[in-house]
């Protein structure tokens, strides 16, 4: 593999959402470095109603064209990278109901997180999630990036990372490089699964 074809996915839908800004920081982080092939895909433009598909999602008989289309997205990707926001202690429903629409298009890719909210930092988010990634046969990479107190982050309507973050965030991408270009015996060393 040339390139790895990093999807970097942006988890709220809803107005006032804080996580297309951390998205595209960590998307320039991406696209400065060799090896990745990044795609911005947000939740709010895929536009998923809540699961309708009649047939469960592994049968990968999809009758509705906004499953289709999240399927080719999904399938494009090398790895993903998740930007999630913490809600009551917990990841949001539109990152849920997209994981949930697909079952064969994620296994065996790794996936990272990137978390936001307030003192936890969407620590608790994105703990929450690797069960969920786990049971669609996704490879977690045991760690993350967490950004805390998301709204002091914010100056002008922009994002500015903390320090220490894009040194979390470099890691977290090399990671994601390793494992999905090393093959799925590599990748079962190295997962929060492992």
């Amino acid at each position: 593999m040339s390139q790895c074809r990093l999807h970097i996915i942006i988890g709220s839908t809803r107005p006032g959402r804080r996580g297309p800004a951390v998205a595209r920081w960590i998307h320039t982080l991406a696209v400065s470095r060799a090896g990745f092939d990044v795609r911005l895909v947000d939740l709010a433009d895929v536009g998923l109603p809540l699961l309708d598909e009649p047939h469960p999602p592994r049968s990968g008989r999809y009758e509705h064209e906004h499953t289709r289309r999240w399927s080719e997205i999904v399938s494009a990707a090398d790895a993903y990278l998740f930007v999630v926001p913490e809600y009551n202690h917990s990841y949001n429903a539109a990152t849920k109901n997209a994981l949930d629409y697909l079952a064969r298009e994620w296994a065996g890719k790794p996936v990272a997180f990137v978390g936001y909210g307030g003192v936890a930092a969407g620590a608790r988010a994105v703990q929450a999630l690797i069960p969920v990634v786990t049971a669609l046969e996704m490879v977690p990479l045991a760690q993350a990036v967490h950004v805390p107190f998301i709204r002091r982050s914010f100056t002008d309507g922009r994002f500015h990372a903390a320090s220490g973050l894009e040194g979390d965030a470099h890691r977290v991408l090399d990671d994601l490089l390793r494992l999905a270009t090393t093959g799925p015996a590599a990748r079962t060393t190295t997962s929060a699964a492992g």
